[in-house]
């Protein structure tokens, strides 16, 4: 085949390409063509006059100054877990697989040091263990300010 015929050839097969995109876009074989030419004409034959603008009135109304009052009510019954940290300690894993009954491990707190209050693993205070009805429990001697929270944090 010559160069003649191979363009030839081509223009050809794109001339019946263009004739089948015509015939299957007038045909009901493509129900997706059908679908978006449809839209497409509902969209022209709507003004835009017609079209409703949206309503934000019940939001302007919420967004405020801040003046008003948050129900906190609704936080009031979520579960958190509070924990009493008595010190921490590092320890190569030879030696706490060989820690047995009786075995003494040192923290890094001296011994009357006050303890870590913690709220779902956030210090919250220190305080102290007591003693009450045969129970344990924690004297807060220094509550963390949220200022301070926010500190450590960072």
């Amino acid at each position: 085949m010559s160069e003649e015929d191979d363009l030839s050839a081509w223009g050809e097969a794109m001339d019946e390409q263009a004739q089948s995109d015509t015939q299957s876009d007038s045909s009901s074989d493509d129900p997706w063509g059908e679908a978006l030419s449809e839209q497409a004409r509902e969209t022209e034959s709507n003004n835009a006059d017609e079209i409703d603008a949206a309503s934000f009135a019940a939001l302007e109304k919420s967004r405020g100054n801040g003046a008003e009052k948050v129900d906190l009510d609704v936080l009031l019954d979520i579960p958190v877990t509070l924990a009493l940290e008595i010190g921490r300690a590092k320890v190569s894993i030879r030696n706490l697989l060989s820690y047995t009954q009786g075995s003494v491990i040192e923290m890094d707190r001296l011994a009357g040091e006050p303890l870590d209050l913690l709220v779902n693993g956030t210090l919250i205070a220190h305080g102290e263990v007591v003693v009450i009805n045969d129970k344990f429990g924690v004297r807060l001697t220094d509550v963390i300010s949220p200022q301070e929270r926010i500190k450590k944090l960072k």
